[in-house]
């Protein structure tokens, strides 16, 4: 489990001393709406409000006794309230309250969640009109394909960030849901206006059918989302990897001053940050799945969740929470280079603009075909001479039959790496708005 001191709301969020908390809360709305119905007296109301109070250390060595945690919990208020602790957890499951509680809190983690992803969606905003006239050579797989803008890759960074954005807005108001269904959802001794009311006190919408467990496809919706947010962070993590490889070096972790790379080898400055990133997403991956199997329960209900989740759900959000504010501050900090971009684009001495001169020669009537045929041929040759010799547009320059259809003028423009960039500005402008930054 990630070390909850490392994030602090999140990790205080899912504290046992929370938990409690939210439980205690269902249990008191609860309360005045019944006393508001008159189901109970106004005086038991108010004192339960004055004297309701709880210790974490009462509760488990209560429950040490009892083997359950909502009776070891109703046990130490009703050892604090006295004689109106009779009116606590009236006509309540445990999952009433649990379940309701739950919903507060996943609400609660997703608000957080939701802040750190609108931080890391400024810093790739700012980075992507940074570098959105920065050249650098695309890559499809693994090998040098035709020129693009380092821009876009923050810019596509933050687009799909903006929708895992959504899916979490979307998620939150699922996940806000409460139930005070009774046993097995069909509100045998409580009437489903109580629940309504219950659920308006505590900001969230009554399921409208449950049985005694809110639906676990809700959480699976969640823990889902975190762990697409999660491969996100990693397939960002993962293309920092490769851009800090000796061959590549096109940007890099920041290496602060004192930071040790390898006991052994002291030259050493590793991607650990990206690397952390990347297994990270493994485990939030795996408790999406633990979401899945939960969602099928026997009949009305069994427990078989019950104790995954108290793992899963309070873990995942620590994690995510922790991918999140790591890479913000892993791409805040990323140094990039623009000359070894440009260095790697003209490693290929310009084979990547090959496309470009395939089109040019079918817009002069050539066959494709034999388009394809002089393009490659002269490609072909400059591949394979390793050690130097003619760059591609040389060899080009030089061919009778493209020469025969182009002048060397339009070859040259066929070399340009304006080009191949004209249209980011439109792109820019459908990603962010009509492409102005907004600071």
């Amino acid at each position: 489990m990630i070390p909850r001191y490392t994030l602090p709301r999140m990790g205080a969020l899912w504290s046992e001393e929370n938990k409690f908390q939210k439980w205690l809360e269902v249990e008191i709305a609860v309360c005045e709406v019944h006393a508001e119905m008159g189901t109970i007296p106004r005086e038991a109301l108010n004192e339960i409000k004055a004297k309701a109070s709880f210790t974490v250390e009462r509760i488990s060595e209560i429950e040490k006794t009892t083997d359950h945690d909502v009776i070891a919990f109703t046990t130490a208020l009703a050892e604090n309230i006295g004689e109106a602790a009779r009116f606590v957890h009236y006509g309540l499951t445990s999952s009433d309250v649990v379940d309701t509680a739950n919903a507060l809190l996943l609400r609660d983690a997703c608000a957080l969640l939701l802040e750190q992803t609108d931080k890391l969606l400024e810093v790739l905003k700012r980075r992507a009109f940074e570098f959105k006239d920065t050249a650098q050579i695309g890559r499809t797989h693994g090998v040098h394909a035709e020129p693009t803008s380092h821009g876009l890759v923050w810019a596509l960074w933050f687009d799909e960030m903006r929708r895992n954005r959504e899916r979490l807005v979307r998620a939150k108001d699922a996940i806000a849901t409460g139930k005070i269904s009774g046993a097995v959802g069909a509100f045998a001794h409580l009437a489903p206006e109580v629940e309504e009311c219950v659920c308006a006190r505590l900001g969230l919408k009554p399921a409208p059918v449950s049985t005694q467990v809110i639906q676990r496809d809700t959480y699976a919706e969640y823990l889902t989302t975190l762990a697409i947010i999660a491969a996100s962070l990693e397939k960002f993590a993962l293309q920092v990897r490769h851009w800090q490889r000796t061959e590549v070096r096109e940007a890099e972790e920041r290496f602060k001053v004192g930071q040790k790379g390898s006991s052994a080898m002291p030259h050493k400055r590793n991607p650990i940050l990206s690397e952390r990133l990347c297994g990270l997403s493994r485990v939030v991956r795996g408790y999406a799945v633990v979401g899945l199997e939960n969602v099928a329960l026997w009949h009305e209900r069994d427990i078989s969740h019950s104790g995954a989740e108290r793992i899963v759900l309070p873990d995942a959000s620590i994690a995510t929470d922790y991918m999140l504010d790591k890479t913000r501050s892993l791409l805040d900090n990323l140094q990039v280079h623009p000359a070894r971009m440009m260095h790697n684009l003209n490693l290929t001495r310009g084979l990547v603009f090959s496309g470009q001169l395939l089109l040019a020669l079918t817009q002069k009537g050539i066959s494709r075909e034999d388009a394809y045929t002089w393009t490659q041929r002269n490609a072909m040759l400059v591949w394979e001479n390793e050690s130097g010799g003619d760059d591609f547009q040389t060899r080009v320059l030089a061919d009778k039959d493209i020469g025969a259809h182009l002048t060397s003028d339009e070859i040259k423009r066929v070399f340009s790496l304006e080009h191949y960039l004209r249209n980011v500005d439109k792109v820019f402008a459908r990603v962010f708005n009509g492409g102005a930054r907004k600071d």
